[in-house]
């Protein structure tokens, strides 16, 4: 566990204190990734509720309120559902809690009901439902009017693998070595070329959820609430498949799910040959954001389990890229 993630624990029981919860409320953790994930679980009557503690020095108050202000839009005025946040006694849906002389941001959302898809049992209809909400959610992203102070980061080139990368470099990653660093630094030029001519006009670029995969799905029933805004902001819409096939980009029934994908795209909204012909420039913008990403997560299970061959099969990958002039990456 890195220093971040050190005093979450005590900055989550310091906002319990901000919320209309009864004595006894107890903590238990659920996820340590980007944020810390805690389920709040009442005493007695066995109802429980969602606590995000946010990681320090990632996002401002007014990003996180932006965040709160799509999913409310969403609520409103889409058939995407999502999770519902539950405000503080004194309204505040954003609680700040001062430790150790820094401010940290916490969010209290309801529990979603529901279970996330089975990584192992993962079929073609798993990814036709995602591409139909995905449309969905582009839908209402290039519809919706953004109230005045919006403000998300950007998932353009200088924040993902330019001048300033969120996540940090590739090249540092774990498994990253001469041989390695030659592939994907060929690969990272083609891409950059790619996106280039693409561009980032109104219809490539605007509100995505930004890791919409799977693993971000509960599914109950006839019901599947879309979860984890927390990376939303403004990137290429067909990044969103990218995200898609997050850890598993190298996967021998990807092209099957991507067709499956397309498929559930277009019941909703089109998708052009142009558009399709990205998406495999966005699997690999994701896959080298992602192996930056173990390189300074490597306290997330992600990272545990895959960080070590994660560099070689990016390498196989970006060669698939290179050798088709970026148009296939398998």
């Amino acid at each position: 566990m890195t220093a971040d993630f050190t005093d979450d624990q005590a900055v989550a029981e310091k906002a319990l204190a901000a919320f209309d919860l009864p004595q006894g409320s107890a903590l238990r953790l659920l996820n340590l990734s980007e944020n810390a994930t805690y389920a709040v679980e009442e005493p007695g009557c066995g109802h429980r509720s969602i606590l995000r503690v946010h990681r320090k020095d990632y996002h401002r108050v007014d990003q996180i309120e932006s965040e709160l202000m799509w999913l409310d839009a969403l609520r409103r005025d889409s058939d995407v559902t999502v999770p519902t946040v539950i405000p503080a006694q004194d309204g505040r849906r954003v609680v700040t809690v001062e430790h150790d002389g820094d401010e940290r941001y916490v969010v209290h959302f309801e529990m979603v009901p529901g279970a996330e898809p089975d990584e192992d049992t993962v079929t073609s209809t798993d990814f036709h439902t995602l591409g139909c909400i995905t449309a969905a959610l582009h839908d209402h992203a290039r519809r919706w009017q953004r109230p005045s102070g919006f403000s998300r980061f950007a998932w353009d080139w200088e924040h993902s693998l330019g001048g300033t990368p969120r996540w940090g470099r590739w090249r540092d990653a774990v498994g990253v070595g001469e041989h390695e660093a030659d592939v994907l630094t060929r690969a990272e030029a083609l891409l950059h070329r790619r996106l280039t001519d693409y561009g980032t006009g109104p219809d490539a670029f605007g509100l995505v959820h930004a890791d919409l995969r799977l693993a971000n799905l509960l599914v109950d029933d006839d019901t599947i609430t879309v979860i984890d805004f927390d990376d939303c902001g403004m990137g290429w819409y067909f990044y969103d498949f990218g995200t898609a096939v997050s850890f598993f980009e190298d996967h021998p029934s990807v092209p099957e799910w991507q067709d499956a994908w397309v498929s559930g795209y277009r019941s909703r909204r089109p998708i052009s040959a142009a558009d399709e012909d990205m998406l495999a420039s966005f699997i690999l913008l994701r896959r080298l954001l992602l192996l930056a990403w173990m390189g300074t997560h490597s306290h997330s299970k992600e990272s545990q389990a895959i960080s070590v061959t994660y560099a070689a099969g990016s390498c196989t990958l970006a060669e698939h890229y290179l050798s088709s002039d970026g148009h296939r990456i398998f």
